[in-house]
C-alpha cells in the first residue's frame, strides 16, 4: 500500500494478502522527474486505488501546475455521468446525465470539498438503474480543490481524469522533493447503483476510517444550539438534561458560545478557553452534571477559523489568510488562519489539548463554517503561494491525526456550516459528519439519498429539529421527523424541556424504536428503492448480513384528494425465507415481497407522512 508518511488519507489493508499494488514508473529524461503511477487492486473488493507521486531528480527546482491522482479512458460507449451537486442547506442533490461530446467538468475551488459539488464521479450505462446495469464509481480520498474532467471525443471515447484542482495551484519542486497525490478509489458493479454504494460503504467504512468507533452504535444525542443558539448559562444546561435523559437519549452536546468572551459570533474564535461569565464552573462542572445524568458529554470545536476580536489574533494578526496591503473578507463574522503554517497548526493543538487534557470529554463536533478567501499565506513567498491550499489542508490532517490520536477515547463529528466538507478524506480521521443545517425532513430525504450514493449510514448524523422548519417554516409530525432521522445516526437538534408531553412520549417511543434497531441501520446493508427526486414516494431498507432482518421506510411527500395505492418491492431478502411483519403479524415469502412488493401507502390526503415496517425471519 502507499506510504502513510505523505501525510494524506488513504485506503489501508489490515492483512498482507487483502490487496497488491502496482507501482508502474515513467522517466523524463529532460527533466530529470519521474513519475510513479499506483494501482493497488483489493482481493475481495471491486475495488481500484489510484494515485500518483512526482520525483525531482534534477539539480534544480520543477514548477508543478497540474497533476491528476488518476486518468483512465474507455472505449466508445455511451455514458451518464452521475454526479452530486448542491448548495448550502441543499448538500449532494444526486444529477444525472448524458455525456455528449467535449468537456464535461465538475469541481470545486472553495477550499474544501465544498457544498457545491462532492469530489465523486459515476459513469453508468444508459440504462443503469438501482438494482441492474453497470457503473464505475470514482471517488477522490481529499477535502480541499478538486477537479473532474470527462473528456469524450469525436468517436465516443471517453477519458476520466481526477484529482488536486489546477486553479490556483502551483507547487514548487525542490530538488530531490517529491510530491504525493491524494488517492482516488474506483468501484465498478455489474449490480447498479446499490451494488456500487454498498462496495463504497463497506471500503469507506472498514477501510478508510480508523476510529475506535468505526463499528461501534453511535449514541443518540441532542445538541444545544438550535435550543439556546448563544444564549444559554448552567441552569438552562441542566434544564435540557433534566429532560433530554428520561427519554433515553445517551449524550449531551454542548454547541458553540462556551469560549472567550463569546455571545454572539462577533468574537471569541480562536480564544479555546471557558467563558467563565457564563460558565462559572467551567466545562468540569458541566461535564459532571452530564455524566451524573449518565449521558456522555460532547464539545463543539471550530479550530480553523479566528474571530478579529479575539486574544490570538491580537496576537497573530499574520496568522490570517490574506493578501499584504489589501483588506480581508469577513465571512460569518470570521477570518481563516493560515493552516499552511505549523506554528500555526502548534498554537490550536496546544490550546485544545489543554481542554481536552482537563474535562472528561466523550465527542468533539468539528466545524468549519466558512470558505477559503484570499489564499495567500503572509509567511509564504511569492514562489510558493501557489502551494497554500493544498498546504492548508495538509495542516489541517495534521491536526486531525494529532487529536484523534491522542483522544482515541474521543468520538469526532465533521461539520462544514453542515455539510460542506462530507467528504472521504474526513472519514478518515472522523467515522461521522453533519450532511447539512437543513433540518427539515422533506429536504433531507434528497439529502441523505443522495449522500447514500458513496458514504455509509453510519457516517450521516440526522436530527430530529423544531417545527415549524427553522429554515424553510414547514410543519412536519414528530413521526416523519423521527422516521427521516431514524434512517441515518439519530441524534435531536432541540430544547427538550420545551417539548409538549405528547411530543415528549413520541421521542420516548423514537429511541427507545432506534436503540432496538440501531445496529440494523447503521450497519445493515442499505438498499435505495424509490428515489426523491423522481418519485412522490420514497422508499429505501436496511437489511442485516444474515438476511433474518430488515427494516422498511417509506415517505409520502404530498397527499392526494383521491390517492393512488403503491406497491413498493424491497429487496436483498432471502427468497425462501418466510418473514412475519411484526406490527401486523403479516407473513409473507421473501420472493414475494421482492417480486410483487407489498401496498405501503395508506389512503390518506395528508402531506409528509412516514411509514417504517420491521420484518423478521420466521423461526
Amino acid at each position: 500500500m502507499l506510504m502513510s508518511k505523505r501525510s494524506l488519507p488513504q485506503t489501508y489493508v489490515e492483512g498482507e494478502d487483502e490487496a497488491q499494488t502496482l507501482i508502474v514508473t515513467l522517466r523524463d529524461a529532460t527533466l530529470g522527474v519521474t513519475l510513479e503511477l499506483a494501482y493497488t487492486i483489493y482481493r475481495d473488493r471491486p475495488v481500484i486505488t489510484r494515485s500518483a507521486r512526482l520525483i525531482n531528480h534534477s539539480e534544480q527546482a520543477v514548477d508543478l501546475e497540474k497533476v491528476a491522482s488518476m486518468q483512465m479512458d474507455l472505449p466508445t460507449q455511451p455514458l451518464d455521468a452521475i454526479s452530486l451537486p448542491g448548495s448550502y442547506a441543499r448538500e449532494r442533490q444526486l444529477s444525472r446525465e448524458r455525456l455528449h461530446r467535449g468537456v464535461t467538468q465538475f469541481e470545486s475551488r472553495r477550499g474544501a470539498s465544498s457544498h457545491h459539488m462532492n469530489p465523486f464521479v459515476a459513469l453508468a450505462d444508459p440504462n443503469t438503474n438501482e438494482f441492474q446495469g453497470n457503473v464505475l464509481g470514482a471517488l477522490l480520498i481529499y477535502s480541499d480543490n478538486h477537479q473532474v474532467s470527462l473528456e469524450r471525443d469525436p468517436i465516443g471515447q471517453t477519458r476520466l481524469t481526477m484529482g488536486i484542482n489546477e486553479y490556483n495551484f502551483d507547487w514548487r519542486l525542490a530538488a530531490g522533493d517529491s510530491f504525493q497525490t491524494p488517492e482516488v478509489a474506483m468501484v465498478y458493479s455489474t449490480t447498479g447503483l446499490n451494488g456500487m454504494s454498498q462496495t463504497y460503504h463497506d471500503l469507506l467504512r472498514d477501510r478508510v476510517a480508523r476510529s475506535r468507533y468505526k463499528h461501534d452504535l453511535r449514541p443518540i444525542l441532542i445538541n444545544n444550539w438550535e435550543a439556546t443558539y448563544f444564549d444559554f448559562d448552567a441552569d438552562k444546561i441542566q434544564s435540557i438534561l433534566d429532560a433530554a435523559a428520561p427519554l433515553g437519549i445517551e449524550m449531551f452536546v454542548l454547541d458553540d458560545g462556551w469560549f472567550g468572551h463569546r455571545n454572539d459570533d462577533n468574537s471569541s474564535l480562536g480564544d479555546w478557553f471557558v467563558n467563565r461569565n457564563k460558565l462559572p464552573g467551567g466545562l468540569a462542572d458541566i461535564s459532571k452534571r452530564t455524566h451524573d445524568k449518565g449521558m456522555r458529554f460532547g464539545l463543539w470545536f471550530e479550530p480553523e477559523n479566528i474571530s478579529a476580536d479575539s486574544d490570538l489574533y491580537r496576537a497573530h494578526p499574520d496568522w490570517v489568510l490574506g493578501v499584504p496591503d489589501r483588506g480581508r473578507t469577513l465571512s460569518r463574522n470570521e477570518y481563516v488562519l493560515d493552516f499552511s503554517q505549523p506554528d500555526v497548526v502548534d498554537n490550536i493543538f496546544e490550546q485544545m489539548t489543554a481542554v481536552l487534557d482537563k474535562v472528561p470529554i466523550d465527542y468533539i463536533k468539528w466545524d468549519m463554517n466558512r470558505n477559503l478567501t484570499e489564499v495567500y499565506s503572509l509567511h509564504s513567498d511569492s514562489a510558493h503561494e501557489g502551494e497554500t491550499s493544498h498546504r492548508f489542508i495538509l495542516g489541517v490532517y495534521d491536526l486531525m491525526e494529532r487529536l484523534t490520536k491522542r483522544y482515541p477515547q474521543i468520538l469526532f463529528e465533521g461539520c462544514s456550516g453542515g455539510g460542506g466538507r462530507f467528504d472521504a478524506g474526513l472519514m478518515y480521521y472522523m467515522p461521522q459528519s453533519w450532511p447539512s443545517d437543513n433540518n427539515d425532513p422533506i429536504e433531507r430525504l434528497k439529502i441523505q439519498y443522495g449522500t447514500s450514493l458513496v458514504y455509509p449510514i453510519s457516517a450521516i448524523t440526522a436530527h430530529v429539529g423544531t417545527s415549524p422548519d427553522e429554515l424553510l417554516g414547514w410543519s412536519t409530525s414528530m413521526k416523519m421527523r423521527g422516521a427521516v432521522a431514524m434512517s441515518g445516526t439519530l441524534g435531536y437538534e432541540l430544547d427538550a424541556a420545551q417539548l409538549s408531553d405528547a411530543d415528549k412520549q413520541a421521542v420516548k417511543r423514537q429511541v427507545a424504536f432506534y436503540k432496538q434497531h440501531r445496529e440494523l441501520v447503521q450497519y445493515g446493508t442499505f438498499y435505495r428503492l424509490e428515489s426523491p427526486f423522481e418519485s412522490n414516494t420514497v422508499a429505501w431498507m436496511f437489511v442485516s448480513p444474515d438476511q433474518k432482518e430488515a427494516l422498511l421506510f417509506t415517505f409520502v411527500i404530498l397527499g392526494a384528494v383521491q390517492p393512488e395505492p403503491h406497491i413498493t418491492k424491497l429487496a436483498g431478502l432471502d427468497p425462501q425465507q418466510t418473514y412475519v411483519e411484526t406490527d401486523t403479524n403479516k407473513m409473507y415469502g421473501g420472493d414475494e415481497l421482492m417480486q410483487l412488493g407489498r401496498y405501503t401507502t395508506p389512503v390518506q390526503t395528508s402531506d409528509f407522512t412516514a411509514q417504517v415496517h420491521y420484518f423478521k425471519a420466521k423461526d
